[in-house]
């Protein structure tokens, strides 16, 4: 019922609704037949739906060599992230995991749920690792490698300043951007992205993340993880879980908008990394999650209910971003739109406010100088009255049709 109340308030959202429901079931019907490939677009689909979907617009090798090489990260993070793990366990592995996706009969059993199934069967994956061409594997090791000891050095520090928290994104996430251009590079497809971009690209969604997540990692049991760096918590609350506690609600958002403005310098390098793409599959492969991830800061900048449970963007605004992203117009458009929701929640007296507003007003600049702005329709911002008036009779037609074809087989 909440599903439909959404799109009873958005009727527009129906039809790409119903669109992204279709190229699921494509996709899954898509997996290949062999054992280890089947397990592992499977597994893709469990662990990240909207990646295991956007992932299938690719090139066959290249949409292989991608899978694999998300569901190798995908495990060494679960390593990392298992806090049950004893550190003199945990680290050795993390530091040797780019030597163990050679041998097809290596697992750790760790994690939970689906990353448990991950573990267990990780077999299937390596085996497929395997069949990938040279420079694909080169490149996954590599990034595999450098992932591995990075998050083996956090395992023993805190995140205490912005830098060490730069370098800590860098590690977990800036070096997936680099493997990523590294396996563009390898397909033929694009050009050698610089690092810096790259880089960029990954912190701009890492950071979202862990703002998004900060309920989730802060409860994990049995031991809490802590990714918002001291320099800029400490400004409000004597210990990072106090931002959660109902009588630091002014002092919590305040810390919060100031982590969503940290993430905002990264997004004028993400959109010069999206604008150098050549092929178009790629660029919705990749434009595809960082306008999720500026949607995302919009809902949560000066939002109290990042502190009380989970803050997603609403499923028919995410079937858009789906459908819709197709030019780099569409991705200013999105990006511009987000920025000035973003813009309209700053508070005049949040100590941050100017600052904020500079990135926003840069962000936005940056839009306007591509002059692809008047090439788009907004479908972030609210629509016309009318439109809306004409898209929910629509959908009223559309499910009386569908109550009346399921009445009419049910008496037959």
């Amino acid at each position: 019922m909440g599903s439909l109340g959404a799109v009873l308030r958005h009727p527009d959202d129906f039809y790409p609704i119903l669109k992204l429901k279709m190229a699921v079931r494509h996709a899954e019907k898509q997996i290949p037949p062999e054992p280890h490939w089947a397990f592992s677009y499977g597994m893709l689909h469990k662990v990240s739906r909207s990646f295991g979907l956007v992932i299938q617009q690719l090139r066959t090798d290249l949409r292989n060599a991608v899978c694999i090489f998300y569901l190798i990260l995908r495990a060494l993070d679960t390593v990392e992230d298992d806090t049950s793990i004893a550190t003199d366990v945990k680290v050795p592995i993390l530091i040797a995991f780019h030597n163990h996706i050679y041998d097809r009969d290596w697992h750790f059993s760790c994690g939970t749920k689906e990353y448990k199934i991950l573990m267990d069967q990780f077999h299937h994956v390596l085996t497929a690792f395997l069949e990938l061409g040279k420079n694909y594997q080169e490149a996954i090791e590599d990034i595999t490698k450098r992932m591995g000891a990075g998050m083996a050095k956090f395992i023993c520090k805190e995140v205490e300043t912005v830098d060490d928290y730069d370098e800590y994104c860098h590690y977990v996430a800036g070096l997936v951007g680099l493997g990523l251009s590294k396996l563009f590079h390898a397909s033929g497809s694009e050009d050698l992205a610089p690092d810096y971009l790259s880089n960029s690209m990954g912190l701009f969604l890492q950071k979202t993340n862990i703002i998004r997540d900060y309920l989730e990692d802060i409860n994990e049991i049995p031991k809490s993880r802590m990714f918002w760096p001291r320099q800029i918590w400490s400004k409000y609350v004597n210990k990072l879980e106090d931002l959660k506690e109902d009588d630091n609600s002014v002092k919590a958002v305040q810390c919060l908008n100031d982590m969503v403005t940290n993430a905002l310098v990264h997004v004028e390098d993400c959109l010069l990394y999206l604008s150098n793409l050549r092929d178009l599959s790629i660029f919705r492969f990749c434009a595809i999650p960082q306008i999720m991830a500026i949607g995302t800061l919009a809902l949560c900048y000066n939002n109290i209910e990042v502190f009380r449970g989970v803050i997603k963007l609403r499923r028919g605004l995410t079937a858009k971003v789906i459908d819709r992203t197709k030019t780099m117009s569409d991705v200013y458009g999105a990006f511009f739109d987000f920025s000035c929701m973003l813009e309209s929640k700053v508070d005049k007296n949040d100590p941050n406010a100017t600052k904020t507003l500079s990135r926003v007003e840069a962000i936005q600049k940056a839009c306007r100088a591509s002059g692809l702005l008047s090439k788009r329709k907004s479908y972030i911002l609210k629509s016309e009255p009318g439109y809306n008036s004409a898209m929910f009779l629509i959908l009223v037609l559309a499910l009386a049709l569908i109550f009346s074809y399921l009445s009419a087989n049910r008496d037959n």
